[in-house]
C-alpha cells in the first residue's frame, strides 16, 4: 500500500502497535528458549500476536508481513489445539526469531515510507515444511484441513442459496476499555471471519470511513453475523482470540434472523447518518449526539504521544524557564526591593521548576526494553561461536531521556558482542582455568547523581596492558614509557578509532570500529567512558550518562567580558590560591600542588584569547573540574553562582567556521547574556592533559 493512500495517524497506529508487540513478541521467545519450551500461556501470547499482525497488516495491505504472520499463525493455532506435540523446539524458535527480525525490517521501509516490498517466501516455505514435519510426525489427520483450505473464500454478496451443510452465528463484541482504535480492531475481526465464511455482516457497517464508529462498539460492542462451514467450538476459538477482547457473545440463530439482520446492518447507520446521529439496528435504541456520546466517553489511563510533540513541549518549557530568570533575576527590578514581586517570582519559579520536573519525567522512559535486546544478542552470538555466555540483567527500570536511550544501544550492543567474541573464552579453554563452563556477562544500571551508570562486566580473560601498550606505541597514540603511564591510561587506548590487538578479524570484532562507535556515541550524548580490566579475572566497562541533556545545574562563570556555564556535576571545589602557588612542570605546563597532588592549570583566558585584567591565581578563581577520574583545575575572573540552564545546540556558522575547542553548546541567562557550556571532557584530557595549552 503506498503512502497516498495511507491515513497518518492510522499509520503512526499500526506502527506503534506492531513495534510493541514484535519486541515483546521477541522477549517471550527469548524467555522460552531458556525454559526450552513453551507455556500454554506463551502458546497463547504467540498465536494471538501473530493474529493480530497479520489482521493490521492486511487491513493496511502490507500483504508480504500479513502472509508470513498468517503462516506463524498456523503453526502455533495447531500447537495450542494438540496437546503434547512433538516437534523441533530450537528450529522454530528460530524461524520465528528470523520472522521478527523479517518484521522489523520491513516496518522500518514503512516508517522511512519506502516499498515495503521484503520477499518472505523461504521463510514462508521453511515455516510451511516443519508444519508438515509436525503433522506426519505426529500421525495428524490433514484431510479436513485440505478441504477447509479450498473454502476459503471472500464472499461479500449472499449467494442465492444457502448451503445446506452452513451454520448462522451472531456474535457481539466488547473490547478493553482504553484500548483505543476499536473500529480498526473490528475491521481486523471482518478481514479474518471472511477466511473462513461464505457470509458475513456487520454493525457498524463503515467502520473504516467514519471514526465515530468506534463511540457504537465501545457503548453497546460490534455485532456481526456469518455463515459458515466450520463448528461452534472453533467459530468461539476464532472470536477469543482476539487481542483486547473483553466480552463475547456468541450463539447460533435461525435462518430468518439471519436475513433480517443483515439487512438491518446494511442499511442502518450509513456514514452521513454518523455524522449527525450514531444509530444502531431498529430493535436498539438510538444514540445520543456525538457530543453527549464524547463526553461519556470514558476517561483513558494510558495515552500515546507522539515523541516529537514531547520535543516541542520540552522546548517551549526550556524557553520558559529562560523567560523566568530573565524576569527574576532583572536587575532594574530586583533592586527596587518590592515585597509583592518577591513573593509571586518564588511562585513562578516554584510553578516553573514543577512544569520542568513533569515536562521531565514525561520523558523519561526505562531502559528495560534496551536491555531486553541485549539477550537476543547473547543467544544469537552463543549459537554462532558454540560459547555458553549468561546475561545477567540488574536495574533495568532505571529511567533516563528519550533522546539519549536511543543512542545507547549501539554501544552496548559492540561492547557485549565484544565481550562474548574475544573476552569470555571457549568452555572447553574455562574448564582448563578452573572457570564455570558458563561465562557471564553482568548488565547493570543504576542512578548516580545527575547521570546514569551502565555497568557491563565479564568474567573472560581481561585485557593484556603489554598488548595494548605495544600497539598504541607503534601506532604513535603515545610517546610515553609504559611505566610512566598509569593502568587506565593504557586501557583507554582501546577506544581510538582503528584501535584493536585482535591478529584475525571475524564476523564480530577484529576491526577497531566497535569500541570506536561507543566512545563516539556515548560522548555525543555528553558521556564518558571508563575501561577496567584484570587479566584472567574480566573486564570492566562503565558508561556514564546524563540524565537528561535538556536542562543542566550549571555553575557560571565570568571571563573578561564573557560567561561560560560549566555543569554543576563536574566541579569538585573552588578556591582562590596564593600567587606563587601555581608553577611550570619542564614541559611548560603550569600545574598546582594541592594536598600533595599536582594538578593541570588551565587559564580560559589564555585558552579562548579573551582579553582580561584578571590574571594573577590570587586575584581570580580556580574550579578544579574531574572526568574520568582525571581531574585538573580552570582558571576564571569570578564565579557568577549557580543556575539552572536550558542548553542549546552551538550556531551552524560556528560548527562550520569556527571550531572551538572545549565548547558543548549555549544558553541564555537572566541578564540576556548569552553563555557558553564548556565540554569537561575536552578541556579536561584533550586540552589540559594532552598539553595542548596553546598559548
Amino acid at each position: 500500500m503506498t503512502s497516498n493512500f495511507i491515513d497518518e495517524p492510522m499509520l503512526q497506529a499500526y506502527l506503534h502497535e506492531t513495534s510493541q508487540i514484535l519486541e515483546t513478541l521477541e522477549q517471550e521467545m527469548i524467555q522460552s528458549e531458556m525454559g526450552d519450551t513453551f507455556t500454554e500461556d506463551s502458546i497463547n501470547v504467540i498465536f494471538r500476536y501473530m493474529h493480530t499482525i497479520k489482521g493490521s497488516s492486511s487491513m493496511m495491505m502490507y500483504n508480504n508481513i500479513s502472509g508470513l504472520a498468517h503462516v506463524l499463525e498456523d503453526m502455533f493455532y495447531i500447537i495450542r489445539k494438540e496437546n503434547n506435540l512433538e516437534y523441533d523446539f530450537s528450529s522454530l524458535v528460530d524461524l520465528v526469531l528470523e520472522s521478527i527480525d523479517f518484521f522489523k525490517i520491513e516496518l522500518i521501509k514503512v516508517k522511512n515510507k519506502d516499498d515495503v516490498d521484503g520477499d518472505p517466501s523461504s521463510l514462508k516455505v521453511e515455516i510451511e515444511n516443519l508444519i508438515q514435519t509436525i503433522k506426519v510426525k505426529n500421525g495428524l489427520i490433514d484431510e479436513k484441513e485440505i478441504q477447509a483450505k479450498k473454502q476459503k473464500q471472500k464472499y461479500y454478496i449472499r449467494p442465492s442459496t444457502q448451503p445446506e451443510q452452513v451454520t448462522l452465528f451472531q456474535a457481539v463484541l466488547s473490547f478493553e476499555d482504553g484500548c483505543e482504535m476499536e473500529n480498526i480492531r473490528a475491521y481486523s475481526v471482518v478481514q479474518n471471519a471472511l477466511e473462513f465464511s461464505t457470509q458475513a455482516y456487520y454493525f457498524p457497517n463503515d467502520i473504516i470511513d467514519n471514526e465515530l464508529s468506534a463511540e457504537v462498539i465501545r457503548k453497546d460492542g460490534f455485532k456481526i453475523i456469518i455463515s459458515t462451514l466450520k463448528p461452534l467450538d472453533e467459530v468461539k476459538s476464532f472470536f477469543e482470540s482476539t487481542i483486547f477482547l473483553k466480552d463475547l457473545t456468541l450463539q447460533t440463530i435461525e435462518a430468518e434472523l439471519f436475513n433480517k439482520l443483515s439487512l438491518e446492518y446494511q442499511q442502518e447507520a450509513s456514514s452521513e447518518e454518523l455524522s449527525e446521529e450514531i444509530k444502531v439496528p431498529k430493535t436498539s435504541k438510538k444514540y445520543k449526539e456525538k457530543k453527549e456520546v464524547t463526553e461519556k466517553t470514558k476517561e483513558q489511563a494510558m495515552i500515546s504521544v507522539h515523541v516529537e510533540k514531547l520535543d516541542k513541549l520540552m522546548n517551549m518549557v526550556g524557553e520558559l524557564v529562560i523567560a523566568e530568570s530573565m524576569v527574576t533575576q532583572n536587575p532594574e527590578v530586583t533592586s527596587l526591593e518590592i515585597e509583592s514581586f518577591d513573593k509571586a517570582s518564588r511562585q513562578l519559579q516554584k510553578i516553573s521548576a514543577d512544569l520542568q520536573d513533569m515536562v521531565m519525567g514525561i520523558r523519561m522512559v526505562p531502559l528495560s526494553t534496551t536491555f531486553m535486546k541485549m539477550h537476543r544478542i547473547v543467544r544469537d552470538m552463543n549459537r554462532k561461536l558454540g560459547k555458553e555466555v549468561v546475561l545477567d540483567v540488574i536495574g533495568e527500570e532505571t529511567e533516563v531521556d528519550k533522546s539519549i536511550i536511543e543512542k545507547i544501544s549501539d554501544p552496548l550492543m559492540h561492547i557485549i558482542r565484544n565481550a562474548i567474541d574475544h573476552g569470555i573464552e571457549p568452555p572447553e579453554t574455562r574448564i582448563k582455568l578452573e572457570k564455570s563452563e558458563h561465562g557471564l556477562i553482568h548488565l547493570e544500571a543504576r542512578n548516580s547523581g545527575s547521570n546514569v551508570l551502565i555497568i557491563i562486566k565479564d568474567d573472560g580473560k581481561g585485557l593484556n596492558k603489554n598488548k595494548i601498550y605495544k600497539k598504541a606505541f607503534s601506532n604513535g597514540l603515545t610517546d610515553k614509557a609504559f611505566e610512566e603511564l598509569k593502568e587506565s591510561d593504557i586501557f583507554q587506548f582501546i577506544l581510538n578509532p582503528g584501535f584493536s590487538t585482535n591478529e584475525a578479524v571475524t564476523e564480530f570484532s577484529g576491526r577497531g570500529v566497535g569500541m570506536d562507535v561507543v566512545c563516539k556515541n556515548i560522548g555525543n550524548v555528553g558521556g564518558s567512558v571508563i575501561v577496567e580490566s584484570e587479566e584472567q579475572k574480566g573486564t570492566t566497562i562503565t558508561l556514564k550518562i546524563p540524565l537528561t541533556l535538556a536542562i543542566i545545574d550549571g555553575m557560571n562563570l565570568k571571563v573578561g567580558d564573557s560567561r561560560f556555564t560549566l555543569p554543576l556535576m563536574t566541579i569538585k571545589e573552588s578556591f582562590r590560591p596564593k600567587s606563587d602557588a601555581v608553577f611550570k612542570d619542564p614541559s611548560g605546563l603550569e600545574m598546582i600542588m594541592l594536598r600533595g597532588e599536582c594538578y593541570p592549570v588551565l587559564r580560559l583566558h589564555k585558552h579562548y584569547d579573551i582579553p582580561t585584567d584578571i590574571t594573577s591565581c590570587d586575584e581570580g578563581i580556580l574550579i578544579m573540574i574531574e572526568e574520568d577520574g582525571r581531574s585538573s583545575c580552570l582558571f576564571a575572573d569570578e564565579l557568577l553562582g549557580q543556575q539552572q540552564v536550558v542548553v542549546k545546540t552551538l550556531p551552524n556558522y560556528i560548527k562550520q567556521y569556527k571550531n572551538v575547542k572545549g565548547l558543548s553548546g549555549c544558553t541564555l541567562l537572566g541578564d540576556g547574556n548569552i553563555s557558553l557550556i564548556l565540554d569537561v571532557k575536552a578541556l579536561n584530557v584533550s586540552t589540559v592533559m594532552g598539553g595542548i595549552n596553546g598559548r
